[in-house]
């Protein structure tokens, strides 16, 4: 009779805390949760209200976090367990110290990073070392793993953010809808997220309702220019949980993204899964999107607005583009992407 596999172990710098909405955070908690218990033992920091399904996961390893002192609690952990995988490394203290001590005591841990940003010789100084140091690389888009190539010349592969189906859905009932077209922005309200491109907008349809999910340090700019174009059709409906977010999506006719800096921003792929036309700029390439079928990706500010016209005015585009969306997310369900990370840590503890 054969022997039981041993299970791989795992260890994280991330936090299990469901309050926690950070997307590197939430990225490490859907696949964690998703993870075989029996396959994989895994390690995380965690406040006082950890994930419920990650507290209730079997071969799970939760390091209360405290004012101070983590790092040292953490890493005392990590060099005792000396564990197959230390996954999604940051660019912290904790990390640069594993780094430095697993070369200096021969350490056998694996170290498997998740890049979810555009490289370049600027944004690489900080993550460089979890890129040029791991032994397996991946990023979360197609065109952040180019940039990972140019800048580091590291392949890497690509793993997608996934999309959580208890939230983000189609609606029941297909376009059209009663009343006024909607069009929605979610995400936060920083300067190069440039929401003020979609209160101009709003001063230009004034029949259209437009609502703008999201808080951030450009929100009361952005409500003074509301105020001063008149526009009466725009809602400011502040911070939204997952599930309030996937209602909005469903009572949306499309989602309009004018940010000009992202990694590859989960918001595009949740609006798809929930059946919304997407407009965005072209400059990150989202994969979320297919660009003149699920959406647009474009490539200047007029061409935005020409594309917003455009799909405002053509309920049959909006149809096609909201089916294409709906089916096009299908390749992102967490449960999918969960299992490719999982074969991922099986590759790389086989190879140690």
């Amino acid at each position: 009779m054969s022997k039981p596999l041993r299970p791989i172990t795992i260890f994280t710098p991330s936090h299990a805390d469901v309050a926690n909405t950070n997307a590197q955070q939430l990225t490490v908690k859907e696949i964690v949760a998703r993870l075989s218990p029996e396959r994989f033992h895994v390690t995380m920091f965690s406040g006082e209200q950890p994930d419920p399904r990650i507290a209730a996961r079997p071969n799970t390893l939760l390091i209360p976090a405290r004012p101070h002192g983590n790092t040292r609690r953490f890493l005392t952990r990590l060099l005792l367990a000396r564990p197959d995988i230390f996954f999604y490394p940051r660019f912290g203290p904790l990390d640069n110290l594993f780094f430095s001590l697993r070369s200096k005591l021969r350490l056998k841990t694996a170290v498997v990073t998740h890049v979810v940003m555009i490289m370049n010789e600027e944004t690489g100084k900080l993550p460089g070392r979890s890129i040029r140091e791991a032994d397996a690389v991946f990023a979360n888009s197609q065109y952040v793993a180019e940039t990972v190539r140019g800048t580091f010349g590291i392949e890497a592969g690509t793993i997608h953010n996934g999309i959580d189906r208890r939230f983000f859905f189609p609606r029941e009932q297909e376009l059209p809808r009663p009343g006024p077209h909607v069009v929605l922005y979610a995400g936060s309200f920083q300067p190069r997220k440039r929401v003020e491109l979609i209160i101009q907008q709003a001063a230009r349809h004034p029949d259209v309702q437009f609502r703008l999910a999201g808080r951030g340090e450009t929100a009361p700019a952005c409500r003074a220019l509301a105020r001063e174009l008149g526009c009466h059709n725009i809602e400011f409906v502040g911070h939204l949980t997952p599930t309030e977010l996937g209602d909005e999506m469903r009572k949306a006719d499309l989602f309009l993204f004018p940010s000009i800096l992202e990694g590859h921003p989960q918001v595009l792929g949740q609006a798809s899964a929930c059946g919304l036309p997407c407009i965005a700029m072209n400059l990150y390439r989202p994969d979320y999107v297919l660009n003149g079928e699920s959406g647009f990706l474009v490539e200047s500010d007029a061409e935005l607005a020409g594309k917003l016209e455009l799909l405002l005015r053509d309920p049959n585009l909006r149809r096609s583009m909201s089916r294409a969306a709906a089916l096009h997310a299908l390749q992102f369900d967490w449960d999918r992407i969960a299992l490719q990370w999982q074969e991922v840590f099986e590759a790389v503890t086989a190879k140690r």
